[in-house]
């Protein structure tokens, strides 16, 4: 049996294919992209350097020896390789714990095509059994929480020592438990109009195109339906 680590490193190997030689790639964020920054260091040399989604990816690139764009530089990517804490067959994600979310939806949104890669068990029928993280400016954190309430979600402040954490971004994350998202466009747009959010880890509106999915049996490719 393979261990999850080596699935991560496995799947972060097999987006190499997606990347192609002369183009920008965009870089998501989490333990599983640290395995394609890896393998990506290997071609470095055919390409002219990425768009990172976080301070962490652009440290980890930059010490691999691949130049890091800045989002307002570049008007296209062709790719964008980034992980998952959940997916679902259709494609939707959420996104967000290792609190970069508002960010990988940005690059997200300057590419063509979005490649999830992910291990096994993070492939769910339905979305909700990880806690959905919330990006919110801090004054409207305690407002939020009771909104999500109503909903029937169990929201708490994220902390780190102690204290809220604080993203990229200078804001705070609420993770939402309890939710069974049986409709992700749906939440992903009701929740983003309240004031105060910055961003919804839910990823509907920048869906993934396929997923590349380790497995104990290998890599398989899910393609999903796009408009």
């Amino acid at each position: 049996m393979l261990t999850q680590d080596e699935l991560k490193t496995m799947v972060g190997q097999a987006a190499l294919q997606d990347v192609s030689p002369g183009e920008l790639v965009g870089v998501g964020t989490g333990s599983t992209v640290n395995k394609f920054i890896d393998a990506l260091a290997g071609m470095r040399e055919r390409i002219p350097g990425a768009v990172s989604s976080s301070e962490a990816s652009t440290l980890r690139l930059r010490a691999a020896g691949i130049a890091v764009f800045d989002c307002n530089a570049v008007e296209r990517l062709s790719v964008y390789v980034d992980g998952a804490d959940e997916i679902d067959p259709r494609g939707y994600m959420v996104k967000g714990g290792g609190a970069a979310l508002t960010r990988e939806k940005i690059v997200a949104a300057l590419s063509e095509r979005f490649v999830c890669i992910a291990d096994q068990s993070k492939l769910v029928d339905t979305l909700g059994r990880f806690a959905v993280p919330v990006e919110v400016i801090p004054m409207a954190a305690r407002h939020i929480i009771r909104r999500f309430r109503s909903l029937g979600g169990v929201a708490t402040l994220r902390q780190r020592d102690g204290r809220p954490l604080v993203t990229d971004n200078g804001q705070h994350i609420i993770d939402v438990a309890g939710l069974h998202i049986t409709d992700p466009l749906a939440l992903e747009s009701m929740a983003n109009q309240w004031p105060g959010v910055v961003t919804v880890g839910v990823f509907a509106h920048q869906k993934a195109h396929i997923c590349l999915l380790a497995t104990t049996e290998g890599v398989k490719t899910l393609a999903f339906n796009t408009p």
